[in-house]
């Protein structure tokens, strides 16, 4: 998941935004110190998606040259979960019963914070009827 973002200069600092997430806005003196700060500003607005059980958007499509914030794998991984599991309004414990494991170890799997193994997600994506692919892609900044 690559989230494109607007990078403008405002002074001496970078600011930078997110299309996507309204809520992702940070700053920074140079360009890379804004884009390394963007990444975490990021990662926090998604923590307040998982935590009110809001649907993270998906990201819009790259235009050419644009940049963006690249989410980890294990991250992307767990926005599709959550979203899955919010439009098919199933909540931790039930989803919990159909993998015959604990609301707490769900709970774990919808942290963004916890380190989760994808064959756990792709278990939970499976028990939602969804399947969790991975690919192989060009590298577009190439």
């Amino acid at each position: 998941m690559r989230y494109p973002i607007k990078l403008k200069q405002d002074g001496k600092f970078f600011l930078v935004t997110f299309p996507d997430i309204p809520e992702a806005i940070t700053q920074g003196e140079g360009e890379e110190q804004a884009l390394h700060a963007a990444k975490e500003a990021l990662e926090t607005a998604l923590d307040f998606y998982f935590e009110e059980n809001r649907i993270v958007p998906s990201p819009s499509l790259l235009k050419r040259k644009q940049r963006y914030v690249e989410l980890p794998v294990s991250l992307a991984a767990k926005v599709l979960l959550l979203n899955e599991m919010l439009r098919q309004k199933v909540r931790p414990a039930e989803l919990a019963r159909r993998l015959h494991t604990t609301p707490q170890e769900i709970n774990r799997l919808t942290n963004i914070r916890h380190t989760s193994k994808i064959d756990g997600i792709a278990d939970a994506m499976k028990a939602l009827g969804k399947t969790l692919q991975i690919s192989a892609a060009n590298d577009l900044a190439a």
